[in-house]
C-alpha cells in the first residue's frame, strides 16, 4: 500500500467518523471520535484473530515513516492554526492570567509531571532517563482547544472565565510543543557528555530565539503580502498562508532551529495584525475559516490515528499500569499548575468561584500529544512515553470528557 493510500484511508475515516458522530452519536466531537477509535482498534484485533491474514501488526505500520509528516506537516500547521484563532484584543483584561496559566502554567505542569513519571517509572521498574520524563511532561500538558472550547460552549459559565478557558488552551499548545522539543535536544545532546549550564543555555536560545526571529520574519512578509493583495483573491491569500508555514518551517530546520517555535510566532503575527474590525483588515475571514477547518480537519485524522495505534504500541502490563498511574499524575501536575499562578494572580487580579477545578478537570487532551509522541526521533523509552501518552489522552477525552457537565452542574451552570 503507497503512502498516498494511507493518507486517503485516513481521510475516509475520519470523514466516516465525523458523519456517524454527528447524525448518529450526537457526542461532542471530541468524545464521539474517541469512541470510534478504540472500536476501530477492538474490530482490527477481532479481525486478526478471526482471519489472520487480515491481521495488522506494528511492522505493517512502522513501514510508513508517519514521524516525517507528523513532525513536518501537521504540528506545523496544527500550531499555526491555533496560534491564527488567538486575538490578543479580545482578550482584553485577561491577557495576563492568559499568558501566565499558557506560560508558567506549562513550565509547573511539566515539572511536576516529569519528575513524578520518573519516580513512579522507577517504582514500577522501569528506567527512563529524567530529562525523558520532563518531555513527556512537557507534550502531556497542552490541552485540545477545539474538545474545550465545544464543552464550556455548552454552559453559561461567566465571560471572563470563558476567555480564560479559551485563550490558554489556544496558547498552551504551542508552549508545551516548543519545550518538549527543546528538552529532547537537550536530551540527546547529554547523552556523549554533561552539559555545562552554558551549553544548555546556548541550546535553548538557539531553539526558541531562532525560531522566534524566523516567525516573526516570515510573519511580517506574509503579512505585508497578504495586504498587498485584495481581499477578494481567495486563493492567493490561503496560498500566501499556506506557503509562509512551510517555508518557515524549511528554513527553521534548515537553520537548526525550532520551526514549531516560527509556526506559532507566524500565527501569532497575522493573526493579529492580519485580522481588523474593519473590511480593511489584510486577511479576509476565509483565511481564518480555511485553517479552522484545517485544525479539525487533522484533529479528526489524529483521532483515527489513536485507533491505529494500540496496534503500535508494545503488549507489556507494566506499560499499560505506568500509563493509568500516569493518568492520575497528569491530572494532579495540572491542578499543581492552574493552582500555584491563580494563587498567586489573585493578589491583583479576580477570579470567579471555582476556577481551578473548572480548569483543572475540563483541560481534556486531545490528538496534538499522541501526534508529537509519534514524532519524537527515536530513543531509548520512546514505547513507554507513547504508551502513558496514549492512556492517558484515552482516559482524558472520555472520563473527563464525559464527566465535565456533572461538574458543571453541581456548580450551578446551566446547558
Amino acid at each position: 500500500m503507497h503512502v498516498f493510500d494511507i493518507i486517503a484511508l485516513f481521510i475516509f475515516l475520519a470523514g466516516l467518523f465525523i458523519f456517524v458522530n454527528t447524525y448518529f452519536l450526537k457526542l461532542p466531537s471530541s468524545i464521539g471520535l474517541m469512541i470510534m477509535a478504540i472500536a476501530l482498534s477492538v474490530i482490527l484485533y477481532i479481525a486478526g484473530f478471526l482471519f489472520p491474514g487480515l491481521q495488522i501488526g506494528a511492522a505493517e505500520l512502522e513501514e510508513y515513516d508517519y514521524a516525517e509528516v507528523l513532525y513536518h506537516v501537521v504540528l506545523s500547521f496544527m500550531l499555526f492554526a491555533g496560534a491564527l484563532q488567538i486575538d490578543f484584543k479580545k482578550l482584553s483584561k485577561q491577557r495576563t492570567p492568559v499568558l501566565v496559566l499558557a506560560t508558567t502554567g506549562v513550565l509547573i505542569s511539566t515539572f511536576v509531571i516529569g519528575t513524578l513519571i520518573y519516580y513512579m517509572l522507577h517504582w514500577v521498574g522501569i528506567e527512563l532517563h529524567y530529562l525523558y520524563c520532563l518531555v513527556f511532561g512537557a507534550l502531556i500538558s497542552p490541552t485540545d482547544p477545539i474538545a474545550v472550547t465545544k464543552t464550556i460552549k455548552q454552559f453559561n459559565l461567566a465571560k471572563e472565565l470563558e476567555v480564560k478557558i479559551q485563550g490558554e488552551s489556544l496558547f498552551n499548545d504551542g508552549v508545551a510543543v516548543v519545550l518538549a522539543l527543546t528538552l529532547l535536544d537537550i536530551a540527546h545532546a547529554g547523552e556523549d557528555h554533561p552539559l555545562s549550564v552554558f551549553e544548555t543555555v546556548n541550546i535553548i536560545g538557539a531553539d526558541i530565539g531562532g525560531g522566534i526571529f524566523i516567525g516573526l520574519m516570515l510573519g511580517y512578509l506574509g503579512y505585508r503580502l497578504l495586504k498587498y493583495v485584495d481581499n477578494d483573491a481567495v486563493e492567493v491569500e490561503i496560498l500566501i498562508t499556506l506557503a509562509v508555514v512551510m517555508v518557515g518551517s524549511f528554513l527553521a530546520d534548515f537553520f537548526h532551529v525550532s520551526s514549531k517555535q516560527a509556526a506559532v510566532v507566524m500565527g501569532l503575527v497575522i493573526g493579529n495584525e492580519g485580522k481588523g474590525e474593519y473590511v480593511s483588515s489584510a486577511a479576509g475571514d476565509y483565511v481564518f475559516k480555511f485553517w479552522s477547518l484545517m485544525e479539525e480537519s487533522f484533529a479528526a485524522m489524529l483521532f483515527v490515528l489513536i485507533g491505529l495505534e494500540m496496534l503500535v504500541i508494545p503488549q507489556r502490563l507494566d506499560y499499560f499500569a505506568a500509563g493509568f498511574f500516569a493518568v492520575n499524575i497528569v491530572i494532579f501536575g495540572r491542578w499543581v499548575s492552574v493552582f500555584i499562578p491563580i494563587k498567586l494572580m489573585s493578589l491583583r487580579h479576580s477570579f470567579k468561584p471555582n476556577t481551578i477545578p473548572i480548569l483543572t478537570w475540563g483541560a481534556l487532551r486531545g490528538g496534538l500529544p499522541i501526534a508529537l509522541s509519534l514524532s519524537l526521533t527515536d530513543f531509548h523509552g520512546k514505547d513507554i512515553i507513547i504508551t502513558m501518552t496514549y492512556i492517558v489522552v484515552v482516559c482524558s477525552v472520555l472520563y473527563q470528557g464525559l464527566s465535565v457537565p456533572l461538574l458543571m452542574k453541581s456548580f450551578g451552570t446551566k446547558d
